[in-house]
């Protein structure tokens, strides 16, 4: 009779926990953004362009290296800051000049930031210069783009596949 109780009562233990913990994952409904919204995400890695440019190394400057270290050419590792502009249907939400991380500041500039914007159609515009230019930019993107409500529009750039990647 003992453990007929003691089955029983694990029984309704465990039938309480998984009745709370289904409860407690679907109430309160949770949503990323408010109704009759849509959210841009712009999301990336890149490293710009080197500051200074690969230079050969004279035979006197290769005789001083040691035998392991001689290369014929040399390049400083300091990268460019990255200039990235955002704008939705005339308005600038995104302009940021971004640094290159690491402690020789070679390392990739990165961005992550969300935006909310009402559902429907909107004009994205997108600007990056990651070269060692002073005015305008390497890359541009303009496109005419329908949200959905409650949508996520990832916008990513990856220099190899043209530039900026809407998903």
């Amino acid at each position: 009779m003992l453990s007929i109780l003691r089955l029983l009562g694990q029984v309704l233990v465990y039938g309480a926990v998984a009745l709370a913990t289904w409860w407690f994952s679907v109430n309160p409904v949770y949503r990323q953004a408010p109704a009759g919204m849509a959210q841009i995400k712009l999301s990336f890695k890149h490293g710009g362009a080197r500051i200074a440019d690969c230079r050969r190394l004279t035979t006197e400057e290769l005789a001083r290296l040691p035998s392991a270290e001689r290369r014929p050419t040399t390049c400083a590792r300091e990268r460019v800051a990255i200039a990235v502009r955002l704008a939705v249907d005339g308005e600038l939400l995104y302009d940021e000049t971004l640094e290159p991380t690491g402690i020789a500041r070679d390392g990739a500039a990165r961005a992550y930031v969300k935006f909310l914007v009402p559902a429907g159609p909107h004009l994205v515009e997108a600007w990056l210069r990651d070269s060692k230019r002073a005015e305008g930019y390497d890359y541009t993107l303009r496109r005419e783009v329908m949200l959905e409500e409650w949508q996520n529009l990832a916008i990513d750039f990856i220099a190899e596949q043209g530039g900026f990647l809407f998903r």
